[in-house]
């Protein structure tokens, strides 16, 4: 059962806290405007529990692999997405994102569900019931472990088989959907190659590929979300494609369906001579932000800022809040990151994503509201920001990492999925609720 008492009690509490307090002065609690979404977001595979037809539940239940645990159950959302939507409504939200999961809705090539069609359909209309805008995801980097299996984006046939996808989903779908992102982050890979992984990582992560196409009795295994170093550039070129595809297919079916994707992005800032942010930039975010150009609008997902020097990434500030990785916690970096989507781009742009990764709520609770503030000043100055989704809903299993990170607004009991608010839940719904800081 939904813990609807601990949730009541934490935003009694929280009403009165310094943190909300302090929420309430930041920028004269100047209003957004009228309309602006209040999100939280969710993806399929990483709350839904039981994705057993899709790649990456083959590759963390794989040995050798990189995953510290398999997704097993997740947060149970597949059955107890209606708690989850009232966890948003209860906090004073009025927009959810989640994802469809394709290997749910084509587990075998060729072979499409109409009882999952129909399931993500009730979702939406549960979304609506509630008056929450549903903003929905194609492709939030799982696929079923037969498309995996070709090739995944490494391979040309890739493109049509997605729009194949996005088309039927769209036809099914559409109806309801307030706003349609094809991709997820399709960066990711970029970004983490950007990182320099260890070699050790690299390895494990080749010998993981390697045992999942041998078992698959195929030449090559890749998962959007895991691939070799070499395949990256490949992978961008088809998926660049393959927005541009899923985008026009989608609209073939609602023309006035706002349409975009959205992008893994860092407050990156240039520090010293001969900085060499703006080849990261280039490095990082590819073709993306050229094809943005031609969207409705633009996903930004931003968690930290990256501080560029001659020689490259300067460490976080000594003594600065910090998340699980040890990276600087920076309110101001969502508004940077904002700032230089909309100026590279021309297009409105929607907070899709942010937050941080903290078993410490306090960290979450003071971030949220200071950068809030922030991003605030940049709309302030021209920069059309339509909407804010809070990273995450609850907690949920994050990728390799497991169950060990903690980025949820409520906690989830493994055993029992009861959901908990956190007081960064309350801290959030205030703001969401009065539509002004």
């Amino acid at each position: 059962m939904l813990d609807r008492r601990t949730l009541l009690v934490t935003g009694a509490a929280m009403a009165a806290s310094p943190a909300l307090a302090a929420a309430d002065k930041i920028s004269g609690n100047e209003n957004f405007p009228r309309g602006f979404l209040w999100g939280a977001a969710t993806a399929g595979h990483q709350v839904e529990g039981n994705n057993v037809a899709s790649d990456q539940w083959f590759l963390e239940n794989l040995k050798p692999t990189i995953y510290a645990e398999p997704s097993r159950d997740a947060s149970n959302s597949f059955a107890l997405w209606p708690q989850d939507m009232d966890l948003a409504k209860g906090i004073g939200l009025n927009a959810y994102r989640f994802s469809l999961e394709w290997a749910r809705i084509e587990p075998e090539q060729g072979l499409f569900s109409v009882a999952m069609l129909d399931h993500y359909k009730r979702m939406i209309q549960g979304a609506h019931a509630r008056g929450l805008k549903p903003i929905v995801t194609f492709n939030h980097f799982t696929a079923p472990r037969w498309f995996a299996a070709m090739g995944g984006w490494t391979n040309a046939a890739a493109i049509d088989l997605f729009v194949r996808f996005c088309d039927k989903a769209a036809r099914h779908l559409a109806d309801g959907i307030s706003h349609a992102i094809t991709f997820n982050e399709p960066n990711i890979l970029m970004v983490l190659r950007s990182v320099v992984l260890p070699p050790q990582v690299l390895e494990a992560q080749k010998a993981m590929l390697a045992e999942a196409a041998r078992r698959s009795g195929t030449a090559k295994f890749t998962a959007l979300n895991a691939a070799n170093m070499e395949d990256i550039d490949a992978m961008q070129v088809n998926l660049i494609a393959a927005h541009k595809a899923a985008k026009a297919a989608i609209k073939a079916v609602r023309s006035d369906l706002p349409v975009g994707f959205s992008l893994s992005m860092f407050d990156d800032q240039a520090v010293g001579k001969n900085s060499i942010r703006d080849a990261k930039r280039k490095e990082l975010y590819g073709g993306w932000l050229d094809a943005a150009r031609a969207d409705d609008f633009m996903g930004v997902q931003n968690y930290e800022r990256n501080m560029w020097t001659d020689k490259g990434k300067l460490p976080a500030p000594k003594g600065a809040p910090v998340n699980y990785m040890g990276a600087e916690v920076y309110a101001p970096s969502l508004a940077g990151a904002v700032r230089y989507a909309h100026e590279a781009t021309g297009v409105p742009i929607f907070v899709t994503e942010h937050g941080v990764g903290t078993t410490d709520d306090t960290i979450r609770a003071n971030l949220i509201p200071a950068a809030l503030a922030e991003m605030k000043r940049a709309m302030d100055s021209g920069v059309p920001v339509i909407g804010y989704c809070h990273w995450s809903l609850i907690d949920n299993f994050e990728w390799v990492f497991g169950y060990r990170v903690k980025f949820g607004l409520h906690s989830v009991d493994p055993a029992t999925f009861v959901r908990t608010a956190k007081p960064s839940a309350a801290i959030y719904g205030a703001i969401a609720s009065r539509n002004a800081l």
